[in-house]
């Protein structure tokens, strides 16, 4: 019996090796029940396996089952970008209410200083008893 070493084909002898059909067909068929792996056909062919998954999409029981196409109504990528967006104009929105806020403030400020008064609301320290039962009268009453 030969050994692999004393088998080994130049590379000139390969290219021009055809395999039949039938051939194909038992090696894939040998492959797909499991009797034989993939790599042990191209070690002991000498094949590529490029050239083997070509069999096998040939003539496998895979070529049979048709592709299935998955459409997604809007993409991951797609949301993506548009919740960022949304961040986009939300953190704007309330750059600009803030803007706003300072605005006013700054407004009260000068008012206050312009005509002498006091604009902003002073809470006293003293808390407003609104259940109306205690022993001082309500400042309201």
């Amino acid at each position: 019996m030969a050994t692999r070493l004393q088998r080994r084909l130049s590379l000139q002898d390969r290219q021009r090796r055809q395999f039949s059909d039938s051939f194909k067909l038992k090696k894939v068929r040998e492959i797909e029940t499991g009797k034989t792996k993939l790599t042990d056909i191209c070690r002991e062919y000498e094949v590529s396996s490029t050239s083997v998954y070509k069999w096998l999409n040939k003539y496998g029981l895979m070529k049979e089952k048709k592709e299935r196409l998955i459409i997604e109504s809007e993409s991951d990528t797609k949301q993506l970008i548009s919740l960022k967006k949304r961040i986009a104009e939300l953190e704007r929105l309330v750059g600009q209410k803030q803007i706003q806020i300072e605005f006013k403030d700054k407004m009260i400020e000068i008012a206050e200083d312009l005509y002498g008064i006091d604009i902003k609301k002073k809470l006293s320290s003293e808390r407003l008893n609104t259940s109306g039962k205690t022993g001082k009268e309500s400042p309201l009453a």
